[in-house]
């Protein structure tokens, strides 16, 4: 049985918020998903396979992951 922490791992992405300067609108209108903001971190929600995709755009917009 995989573990909670993987799921929210391949369920969400968290971020300073500054990330997404200059892609966030774009990310929003190609994915479905969720971005709130808690302070200075943004928190990005959407299925394992929104998620996957826009990890991908988001590393080809420069934006670092890791």
């Amino acid at each position: 049985m995989a573990s909670a922490d993987r799921f929210r791992d391949s369920t969400q992405i968290l971020l300073p918020a500054a990330a997404l300067d200059g892609v966030r609108d774009e990310l929003e209108e190609r994915f479905t998903l969720t971005v709130y903001r808690e302070g200075s971190q943004v928190r990005i929600i959407g299925s394992p396979v929104e998620i996957k995709r826009a990890s991908d755009f988001l590393a080809m917009n420069g934006v670092n992951l890791a």
